[in-house]
């Protein structure tokens, strides 16, 4: 909607420059070009002056060659190939609109195609950033579920990391419960053997007889 609405702006400011320019430069103009003004029609004498008789007409719009100028009069040549003298007011130094009108619109379409250039240029551009953004959004999508996998699994990790060092830890007490409990019962039992033996009756050695 956007894209369009730019386009035909575009369009309007183009053809908009066309017209004031007027298209002068694809004319060639001199002074003794001229055309006449978009009037119907533009009544021609045999002279320079009103009491000369009208001859005939030129067509509005219609180009004619300059041959001289004699007070409010211009001498011209038109399309017939006959000199008249028109009115210098209904004569303008600029192509009619006839003429302007199939320039304008070569113009238009050849800036329109130029637009639609633009606008297919355009179109693909914006397509391809949003195929972009869309992979990169879903990028960044798979890569947040992924972390908090990765989050959910050290979490785990940590857990069964602490349910181990509490093992650890009460088989290292079992463990020294045990040596203890052994030291114990051997140094209870070396005193006990050491209480005994000294009150156990001895026996007397025998003596060699030598016969």
């Amino acid at each position: 909607m956007q894209v369009n609405k730019l386009r035909n702006s575009c369009y309007a400011a183009a053809v908009g420059v066309l017209l004031s320019a007027g298209v002068a430069p694809a004319f060639a103009q001199s002074d003794s070009q001229a055309w006449v003004s978009d009037e119907l029609s533009t009544y021609v004498r045999s002279g320079p002056t009103d009491g000369y008789r009208i001859v005939g007409t030129l067509n509005a719009g219609e180009q004619v060659e300059v041959l001289e100028r004699s007070g409010d009069y211009t001498r011209v040549r038109g399309d017939g190939g006959d000199a008249v003298w028109v009115l210098s007011s209904e004569l303008q130094q600029t192509p009619s609109a006839r003429e302007q009108l199939p320039v304008l619109q070569t113009q238009v379409d050849q800036l329109t195609q130029e637009l639609d250039g633009i606008n297919n240029t355009w179109e693909q551009r914006v397509s391809s950033m949003t195929e972009t953004l869309e992979v990169r959004e879903q990028r960044i999508v798979d890569l947040e579920a992924r972390n908090r996998e990765l989050d959910n699994e050290a979490e785990q990790s940590r857990q069964q990391v602490r349910a181990l060092q509490a093992r650890l830890d009460t088989q290292e007490e079992d463990l020294l419960m045990r040596y203890f409990m052994y030291g114990g019962g051997v140094a209870g039992a070396g005193l006990l053997v050491g209480l005994i033996v000294p009150h156990l009756p001895r026996r007397r050695k025998k003596r060699d007889r030598w016969f």
